[in-house]
């Protein structure tokens, strides 16, 4: 169909309903989830590398990225950060911020071995867990970390106590835990893992070793559990599941994963342009969310895009208030 001239910067919602194609009350609709997006350990790391920016000029080099989202990532790189793998690419006396998954001390010892200016910005939450790595450690304790291989916040945990730590993975890996019975043995856990996914993992190993304790508080952080809890209570009512997220986000990817769990049809995508149209074939209702590292820009190009192709309305759920703030690190903190 050819468009006239004014008329083709209109919505083709607009258009379709102005020709009678659309019926309105038929509309798409869209459940928007709350919580979603940016959690407290999140928004303090990003404040703190635009402070660091801001303050010190660049380049300021960041060990890994400084979040697990794209969008995030290639903004700050315009903004002049530099993300590295290897602290050997970093220049001596450079200023170098960990980013909010954490690192081991190996990792300490030779940012100050080439005396780097560090800034910390990890996650309070798994600052959290290090230090119980290391009580553990210190008492004797084998700890079974649950939590996925070669993930940067697993990485750094495993670095506070490598001789003491087995990484456990999944159910299976949990059968076949080689320690005596009467061991003894603690569990901790990554801060973004599956709720149900873990608990399932501890079931078994408590199955195996009654003894096994755990830390004195859950490990799976608020913002990870409240945004699951969202997609498992609102994705029943929905036909197809957007989740705002990179691939590589742990987070991200279990939210997806529990509403494919619950029989929808659940897509990951990083923005609007990853949407592909055939997805909505005889979708009415559509659950959008967002991993706690994707910003909320995301969210509302999605939620855009739906309104001018489909003429979605858009409903707001709150599930969990949130209302959690993290300090900028110490050394931010005076400048």
């Amino acid at each position: 169909m050819q468009l006239a001239p004014h008329v083709r910067d209109v919505p083709i919602c607009a258009i379709m309903v102005s020709i009678g194609l659309l019926n309105v009350e038929n509309a798409m609709k869209v459940i928007l989830a709350a919580p979603r997006g940016f959690c407290a350990g999140v928004n303090m790391a990003i404040q703190s590398l635009e402070l660091a920016i801001k303050t010190l000029g660049t380049p300021v080099y960041v060990y890994h990225e400084i979040v697990h989202n794209k969008f995030v990532v290639e903004s700050f790189r315009g903004k002049g950060a530099v993300f590295v793998d290897d602290l050997a690419e970093v220049p001596e006396g450079s200023n170098l911020l960990f980013s909010a998954h954490g690192v081991s001390p190996d990792v300490r010892q030779i940012a100050d071995e080439r005396r780097l200016n560090a800034i910390d910005a990890t996650c309070p939450l798994v600052t959290k867990v290090h230090l119980e790595a290391i009580r553990f450690a210190k008492e004797g304790y084998t700890i079974l970390l649950i939590g996925h291989k070669g993930h940067d916040e697993v990485a750094g945990t495993m670095g506070e106590a490598r001789k003491s730590i087995v990484l456990v993975q999944s159910v299976e890996d949990a059968e076949a835990v080689a320690l005596p019975s009467d061991a003894k043995v603690a569990y901790l856990t990554q801060t973004t893992l599956s709720v149900d996914d873990a608990e399932r993992i501890i079931g078994r190993l408590t199955a195996r070793f009654p003894q096994l304790v755990g830390p004195r508080k859950e490990d799976i952080c608020y913002a990870t559990q409240n945004r699951q809890e969202a997609v498992r209570l609102l994705s029943t009512e929905a036909d197809l599941a957007l989740v705002l997220g990179s691939q590589n986000s742990s987070n991200s990817q279990r939210l997806r994963e529990i509403a494919s769990e619950q029989n929808v049809e659940a897509h990951l995508i990083d923005g609007a342009s990853d949407i592909a149209p055939r997805w909505f074939d005889g979708v009415e209702t559509v659950l959008v969310t967002a991993g706690a590292s994707a910003p909320e820009s995301v969210v509302d190009e999605c939620i855009s895009y739906l309104k001018d192709r489909f003429g979605a309305t858009i409903e707001l759920r709150t599930i969990r208030e949130e209302d959690i703030r993290f300090p900028l690190p110490k050394s931010l903190r005076a400048v």
